[in-house]
């Protein structure tokens, strides 16, 4: 197992790298940059034409890396690598129609609000109905740190799920708005999903298989996406990273554990939602300087100095991580 969980690593992290060498040049080639809000902040305006849409390299390495390092679980018919990565890419698929409606007008605006909504409860719901009749996914709600579960009606579970599914695909959306932020935040939360695999054995190789070669290529994306980033993810890119981690979740039979892997997601939607409903409330008053929590600290909030960046980028990683671990101790004693 080790060495299947390794391999699915250094396969994805290799395929990515070398078609980002290919990839990039192209997509600058075909003035496929990105535009910046004009609410944001000022200096974000030198990242215009940033190529954007680079989420197709490491979907491109994972799918590699699962198809090699997974083939013998095909063989034998064990494919939950292969729905992971299927369900993921539903939503890059919707990210990618949003990146194209904003090239094609020039604009930082995509697909309306409404038409990305309905897309992916779709998605969300035929999945978990799909994971539920295939017998990978239960009702029975676990609860981390407790090693205890909750049986709840399988109707509730399904519109619970689905609700919950589309939140995190678009948290971590959301969290994709500072060079590499996206990227380092998920890395922990996709080496907690590969060790737990590592831990509770064989049965969960697979998934293990997924979660690994997410590792790798998210580090070979880095490469290119650090501080100054010289591609970004754009929506193709973090929404099929939203729908992975979300899959794993429920893969694993545990959505609860996403309260705390998935720290960083909550705390910038969180601050979005609290910005937006105290400023209607208040009629023009904020509590951060700017939502989401990420672009607070860049633009000095509350301890009166700009965060930069790379401050910021090592501060979401250092948490999620830390959070990655309290995660692994909270479900060590499930199996």
């Amino acid at each position: 197992m080790t060495v299947t969980l390794i391999l699915s690593f250094c396969i994805s992290f290799v395929c990515t790298y070398a078609f980002g060498k290919i990839y990039i040049p192209w997509l600058v080639k075909q003035k496929f940059g990105q535009e910046i809000k004009l609410i944001g902040p000022y200096w974000h305006d030198k990242k215009r034409g940033t190529p954007t849409m680079g989420g197709v390299m490491f979907i491109f390495g994972i799918l590699i890396a699962c198809i090699t390092a997974g083939f013998s679980s095909i063989r034998q018919g064990r494919l939950v690598h292969l729905f992971i990565f299927a369900f993921a890419l539903v939503f890059g698929a919707i990210g990618f129609l949003d990146d194209w409606e904003k090239l094609k007008h020039k604009a930082n605006l995509g697909l309306s609000g409404w038409v990305k909504l309905t897309l992916q409860l779709v998605a969300a719901f035929i999945y978990i109905f799909f994971m539920i009749r295939l017998g990978y996914i239960t009702s029975h709600l676990y609860i981390p740190f407790f090693n205890v579960s909750i049986n709840i009606p399988i109707w509730l579970y399904i519109v619970i799920s689905t609700f919950a599914i589309v939140g995190t695909v678009n948290s971590v959306n959301l969290t994709d708005g500072l060079d590499g932020l996206a990227t380092g935040t998920s890395i922990p939360v996709f080496l907690f999903f590969t060790a737990v695999a590592f831990l509770w054995g064989d049965s969960f190789l697979e998934a293990g298989i997924f979660s690994s070669a997410m590792m790798g290529g998210l580090f070979a994306f880095l490469i290119y996406n650090f501080n100054p980033a010289k591609v970004f993810m754009g929506d193709t890119g973090s929404l099929f990273l939203g729908g992975a981690v979300a899959a794993m979740a429920f893969v694993y039979d545990m959505p609860l554990i996403l309260l705390t892997i998935g720290i960083m997601y909550i705390i910038e939607t969180l601050s979005d939602i609290i910005q937006v409903s105290y400023f209607k409330l208040t009629h023009g008053k904020r509590i951060f300087k700017m939502a989401p929590f990420h672009h607070h600290l860049e633009m000095g909030g509350w301890i009166g100095r700009k965060w930069k960046e790379k401050q910021i980028f090592a501060l979401f990683t250092s948490v999620s991580l830390l959070f990655a671990i309290l995660s692994f101790i909270g479900i060590m004693k499930r199996y």
